[in-house]
């Protein structure tokens, strides 16, 4: 019984995490402002299963100036693929949370 409430929990924290990411997503799309942008740094991480099997994932993160002229390091949603440190590229933002960009289609 329990192990059925831990995943409905789980269950619901991805939908919660699912709505939430493409919520702030669409909002970036349609109301971002571009921006060039450089890669400034790529983050690796390695997980393994229980089978031996590893993953490796990349966080990317760009460095832009804002039309105020800040300039912010900032997490790449939805990296393109072979995206390299010091690769430039046009993102969006929304003044209000600079700190999550996403390129521009």
């Amino acid at each position: 019984m329990i192990t059925y409430a831990i995943i409905a929990a789980v269950v619901i924290i991805l939908a919660v995490s699912f709505v939430f990411t493409a919520k702030r997503n669409s909002a970036i799309q349609k109301n971002g402002i571009e921006a060039d942008a450089v890669v400034s740094r790529v983050e690796e991480s390695e997980t393994e299963d229980n089978d031996g099997h590893r993953d490796v994932n990349y966080t990317y993160y760009v460095r832009y100036q804002t039309q105020d002229g800040k300039t912010v390091e900032a997490k790449l949603g939805n990296a393109p693929a072979r995206a390299y440190e010091g690769m430039s590229l046009r993102i969006k933002y929304v003044p209000e949370k600079p700190k999550y960009v996403l390129p521009v289609d």
